[in-house]
């Protein structure tokens, strides 16, 4: 991507160069011939503009051009004789007759300052080239005496720093062929492209790039007939970008790189196009690539986006008539079909990148139309669907200079032939089924600088010469079949030794290599940036001689899935001054978290799954740029400090679940704003819910669940826009759950858990009808396999949670964007099941078990087609088992058993998978499951339990019982004394069964 970023900024620039100043100075071009002589009044003007500068200070990030020199330093003054024509200086160039300057080029001349409406430059008057480009003018704004230049044809501001709005007076500037304004300071709000396009009729070239535009782009520019070159890279311009200049008749190159909200449509191409270079990167696609791309003959380029690029179908066959391709990046475009055997005529291709597309499966070796393409210089193929070995004659391209043929099915070993690619810089064969030992002769591809060959199945040790390459940077062998780093005694020599010249490694990735202790070739690596060792069998301490590597250079270190205690002793604070990414997560770590050096700037901290202790580390409250804090499934202790709720604007995930903290959660300020997730379940939290939850605008995950927190339902979190997961069980939850506040509320809720509470009143209907993503989902999403995530520095943190699924405690390590669950069990819901729910037909998860629901089982149950698991046993359901029940095609759990249900159990092929226990505690059910034939006499027989007398019981004041909760008196002894004072003391003491029940089940989960 670098590469093709880069080669467009040059070609662009070079067209607008050679267009702008094809003839500058009389003397430069042709050196023989005899310069005119200068007008006296340009060269006191040049003089006064030459001293209004000073040299550009070194400015490091400054763009800038080949060879840059301070042109005007050669211009001196008219007393001196020999040098008084200005006509001979350099960047100037004059007419021949009256001497008059028409050409000034300054670029890349080391200018400071800024220009005023007032300068000498705008007495030029008969200038008709102007460039200025890459200079230093301050963030100044662009002067308004250009208007005076009328005669200006070709201007060039880029990159000059200059700043803000672009001065009007330029689009009077009629004659203008060739505008350049390109950079990242400028505003062209007032007047915008509209004017541009109605005052600039003769415009050819327009670069624009990085200017901030933010508008559509107007169809007024497609009656710019002469336009031959178009740039607006990073401009913000969007919505639908006109297809009709996609089709203007001299159009060459047309650049819209970065415009993440612009729509692309492509229209049908004529044959006559001129168009050379196409590039769409980071705008949006949609519809088909037309057949008619075949008529672009004169194409040199077509980049194609990789984000946004929704296009359908097959690639063209008609690709292979672009026979003037250069470069062709169609990645993550959606293509399907087969790879066009017509590519084989793009004979002129240097680059090649088709990938990430849905190709259909084929062998490697069945392109053989794509190893006669000698003039490759960098191939990619990452998930194309092929498979099969990598053929011989990948040896043919010997000017490739990158190679990626990752995220395949690839097999077989990594053939010799690549030895015959000695410009070989880049070579990426990860995630493939790749086999054998890593070949001896890569120590003879010397200019290797980057090797990824991770995710196959390669064998053996670690080979010491691998990283000895002389220009290799980074190398990757995660996830093989590793066996170690290769003779350890003997590498300790060898690598200590004088005579040894190590290159210097700035990624490392041994992951899963089956490494026992760390690499001693690590110390001869000291400026390494990534140093990835997870899921390797290392054991004791990280050892002292570790704080040396990296000492400054180091930003990511992973060493989780080991047998890690600890640093050693000495190691109070972590050594790595600029550490982003900190990762031990499932290892034995003991006493406080490690604590990063003050000068860190860490984004990400994970810790999970070790023995740490100690109260919450205060230090994390000054840590500014925190993005992922995980220190959950450990030993912490105390309550959380109140500087946790502003530790981070950057935020985006806490969890600390699964540890010992006690007190009231904090509020949440500033964090709130960007956080995404949310996880304190399984500690022993008391309070209320903080209500700054509610100003948390980005959250998408909230677990609360196994603590000790006592609230009533927070139906002020409907206002949350993209909260899609809620788990509050096992908690004291109390009270009615009402309506929603609006239609909205809730509508991006896909799984909602408050199990083992002490709700009460009917079930939530009004929400039923809120929970709009429990409805549908596009089918296309649902065949996506995405999953809950944040992005953060080292990737992706994948969201994870525990719930009752199948009648298990199930852990999700990964929860998928389309799974969707209600878990209201445990509590004391009543009155009836809505036929409401029947509208949720996503639904995977449905349990309302252990409440006092009446009435019957709603038949619209059987609409939820997706639904895998059921559970309503627990209740007072009674009537028959809806037949539409056996239409539910993925039930594999169904749970109906202590209600009182009647009549036949349905017959289907899932209903007969299912047993006994399924049915029980219903004595009028019949039916082959439970071996009870439906023809015997007692079938019509309706069980006493279902005429019980109970109404009684929903009249009792339960704010009684709910402030004895509350309060932690013994709630068993409560109910019992209210209902024994009545009629119905066996209700009551199967009350305090169930929650004395629930309390030893909740001790169990939290012991697990």
């Amino acid at each position: 991507m670098e590469f093709m970023i880069l080669y467009l900024a040059v070609l662009m620039h070079i067209v607008c160069l050679t267009s702008n100043f094809l003839v500058l100075t009389t003397s430069n071009a042709f050196p023989g011939s005899v310069a005119p002589l200068c007008h006296k009044d340009d060269m006191s003007a040049l003089l006064q503009f030459k001293n209004s500068f000073t040299n550009a200070p070194s400015n490091p990030h400054a763009p800038s051009i080949p060879f840059p020199r301070p042109k005007v330093e050669s211009w001196t003054d008219p007393n001196n004789q020999t040098s008084s024509n200005c006509c001979s200086w350099d960047g100037v160039a004059c007419d021949d007759k009256a001497g008059h300057v028409i050409a000034l080029d300054l670029s890349s001349s080391n200018l400071f300052g800024s220009i005023n409406s007032s300068s000498s430059l705008f007495r030029l008057v008969h200038l008709q080239r102007l460039n200025l480009a890459f200079n230093h003018f301050n963030h100044s704004r662009i002067p308004s005496g250009f208007g005076l230049l009328s005669g200006l044809t070709h201007l060039n501001l880029s990159h000059s720093f200059f700043s803000g709005q672009v001065p009007p007076d330029i689009f009077t500037l009629t004659r203008m062929i060739s505008l350049d304004l390109s950079g990242d300071l400028l505003e062209l709000r007032s007047p915008g492209l509209a004017t541009l396009a109605q005052n600039l009729t003769n415009l050819q070239f327009l670069n624009l790039d990085g200017v901030d535009i933010l508008s559509p782009v107007p169809d007024t520019l497609a009656s710019l007939s002469s336009l031959r070159s178009l740039s607006l890279s990073r401009c913000g311009v969007h919505g639908v970008f006109p297809e009709s200049i996609l089709q203007l008749p001299n159009l060459e190159n047309l650049i819209l790189n970065y415009n993440i909200n612009l729509t692309v449509h492509f229209p049908d191409f004529n044959a006559i196009s001129p168009l050379r270079m196409l590039g769409l990167l980071d705008t949006r696609l949609s519809g088909e690539l037309p057949s008619s791309i075949g008529n672009l003959e004169s194409l040199e380029g077509l980049e194609l986006d990789p984000d946004n690029c929704n296009l359908t179908g097959a690639l063209p066959y008609s690709v292979g008539n672009l026979r003037s391709l250069k470069y062709l990046i169609i990645r993550g475009c959606g293509f399907s079909g087969s790879i066009p055997s017509s590519l084989a005529s793009l004979t002129q291709l240097t680059y090649l990148d088709l990938s990430s597309n849905a190709f259909s499966l084929q062998n490697l070796s069945s392109l053989s139309w794509l190893w006669k393409l000698t003039k490759l210089g960098a191939l990619y193929l990452r998930g194309t669907s092929l498979q099969g070995e990598i053929p011989s004659s990948v040896g043919n391209l010997s000017r490739l200079g990158v190679l990626d043929l990752g995220d395949n099915r690839l097999s077989g070993l990594v053939p010799a032939e690549l030895l015959n690619l000695r410009q070989m810089k880049r070579l990426l064969l990860d995630n493939n089924e790749l086999s054998g030992y890593i070949p001896s002769w890569l120590s003879n591809m010397t200019q290797l600088t980057f090797i990824n060959l991770q995710f196959n199945r390669l064998q053996g040790p670690v080979p010491l010469w691998i990283t000895q390459l002389p220009n290799l940077t980074s190398l990757h062998l995660c996830f093989n079949q590793m066996n170690g780093i290769e003779d350890s005694d003997l590498s300790n020599h060898s690598l200590t030794g004088s005579s040894v010249t190590l290159p210097k490694l700035s990624s490392l990735g041994l992951a899963s290599c089956n490494l026992r202790e760390f690499p001693i070739l690590l110390q001869n690596h000291p400026n390494l940036e990534l140093l990835d060792l997870n899921s390797n069998n290392i054991r004791g301490q990280v050892p002292l001689w570790m704080e040396n590597i990296g000492i400054s250079s180091l930003h990511s270190l992973n060493l989780s899935h080991n047998f890690l205690t600890g640093f050693d002793p000495s190691l109070k604070i972590l050594p790595w001054m600029n550490l982003q990414t900190f990762d031990i997560t499932s290892n034995m770590f003991t006493g406080p978290p490690p604590t990063p050096p003050p000068s860190a700037n860490l984004d990400t901290y994970l810790a999970k799954q070790n023995k740490l202790s100690g109260p919450f580390p205060r230090w994390i409250c000054n840590l500014s740029s925190l993005v992922t804090l995980d220190l959950s499934f450990n030993n912490l202790r105390g309550t959380l400090p109140d500087c946790l709720g502003n530790v981070s604007t950057s935020l985006s995930v806490l969890n600390l679940q699964r540890n010992r903290f006690s007190g009231n959660i904090p509020q949440l300020y500033a964090s709130g704003m960007q956080l995404k997730m949310i996880a304190l379940g399984h500690n022993q939290l008391q309070g209320q819910l903080p209500r700054s939850l509610a100003n948390c605008s980005m959250m998408e995950f909230i677990d609360m669940g196994n603590n000790q927190i006592s609230d009533i339902f927070p139906s002020w979190l409907e206002s949350l826009p993209h909260l899609k997961v809620l788990i509050l069980s096992q908690n004291k939850f109390h009270g009615v759950i009402g309506t929603p506040g609006s239609l909205s509320g809730f509508q991006r809720l896909r799984i909602i858990n408050l199990s083992y509470n002490l709700f009460t009143g009917m079930l939530p209907e009004g929400y039923f009808q809120t929970w709009t993503s429990m409805k549908a989902i596009d089918s296309l999403e649902s065949q996506k396999l995405t999953y809950l995530e944040a992005r953060c520095h080292f990737g992706f943190y994948q969201f994870y949670m525990i719930m009752i699924n199948k009648g298990i405690h199930t852990y999700y390590p990964k929860v998928l964007e389309t799974f969707t669950a209600i878990d209201l069990s445990e509590n004391m819901f009543s009155g009836d099941i809505p036929n409401a729910i029947g509208d949720l037909r996503q639904l995977h998860l449905l349990n309302l078990s252990n409440n006092f629901l009446t009435g019957g089982i709603p038949s619209t149950i059987g609409h939820l087609s997706e639904l895998e698991s059921l559970d309503l046993s627990g209740n007072r359901l009674s009537g028959q088992i809806p037949e539409e029940l056996a239409e539910l095609n993925f039930l594999s759990s169904l749970n109906v058993s202590h209600n009182n249900l009647t009549g036949s159990i349905p017959r289907g092929p899932q209903f007969n998978t299912f047993t006994k226990s399924s049915f029980e505690g219903n004595p009028g059910l019949c039916g082959d499951t439970i071996s009870k034939k439906c023809s015997s006499p007692d079938v019509e027989d309706s069980p006493a339990a279902v005429q019980d007398d109970s109404s009684w019981f929903w009249e009792f004041d339960w704010k009684v019982v709910l402030l004895g909760y509350g309060s932690g008196l013994a709630i068993g002894f409560v109910i019992e004394n209210a209902f024994n004072s009545g009629k119905q003391p066996e209700l009551a003491e199967a009350i305090r069964r169930r929650l004395q029940n629930r309390q030893r089940k909740s001790r169990r989960i939290s012991r697990n």
